[in-house]
């Protein structure tokens, strides 16, 4: 017997289309919306319904509200997508503020593990990105990135590549990252962390294995971060 449909509230319909709207590039990062009115008569439904999926798409941050001034596809500075997905911060709460060095890009074929990672064909491209990261002035992480050629054509183009990379995502690529997966667990230094790290090969590190996932839910990046904690921790606030 097939399965009855999923019921689904309308403002969630709602929420998707809009979402689809801004994945098209019908507004840019930055660019205003129309009224909560306007958009209720173009999708036919109220303005009560309007109003809470852009409540909903506010507090997912894909969009920001300004009382008086009106809703605007939200715009990823550098400071910005730092502060939100840059999640290593000081024992005593303050967080920390990466730097980036000893930056390596190179064009390759996708490899198995990554590409089932990303949901992407065996035979794929991909641009790989391998550079320190540095807190105030110490090296504190390996970051190893995969990124499909198909979404970031021409992406060495960029380099050196800004600190924060989503926001060049968005800008360059009208890629938004709305969420990611993240897998932690412990390990040790190797051969190559020691020789970017300065640390002990068998030091602990925190390892941190990234999916990030597009607006329109495509995966647009893996990326793999081996951390030398020894001053900093893994800060993240669930609600």
């Amino acid at each position: 017997m097939d399965s009855a449909p999923q019921y689904r509230p309308l403002y969630s319909q709602v929420y998707e289309t809009l979402v689809k709207r801004i994945a098209a590039g019908e507004w840019k990062p930055g660019e205003v919306l129309p009224s909560e009115q306007a958009l209720a008569v173009q999708l036919g439904v109220s303005q009560g319904t309007v109003r809470k999926a852009l409540d909903a798409l506010a507090l997912d941050k894909v969009i920001d509200r300004h009382q008086g001034k009106g809703t605007y596809v939200a715009e990823l500075t550098q400071e910005r997508s730092l502060f939100r997905f840059f999640r290593l911060s000081r024992p005593d709460g303050k967080r920390a503020v990466p730097t980036s060095g000893d930056e390596i890009i190179k064009r390759r074929r996708i490899k198995s593990f990554e590409a089932k990672a990303l949901e992407l064909a065996d035979d794929a491209e991909v641009f790989e990105i391998v550079r320190t990261r540095f807190v105030d002035e110490h090296p504190i992480a390996i970051e190893r990135i995969v990124l499909p050629v198909q979404y970031y054509p021409d992406l060495d183009r960029h380099s050196p590549l800004p600190n924060a990379l989503y926001a060049l995502y968005q800008r360059e690529y009208g890629i938004n990252i709305v969420s990611t997966h993240e897998k932690l667990r412990a390990d040790i230094a190797r051969r190559d962390d020691t020789r970017r790290l300065g640390v002990p090969v068998g030091t602990p590190l925190l390892q941190i294995e990234r999916v990030a996932v597009s607006m329109n839910g495509k995966r647009v990046e893996w990326r793999l971060s081996r951390c030398d904690t020894s001053t900093l921790v893994y800060d993240v606030t669930s609600s």
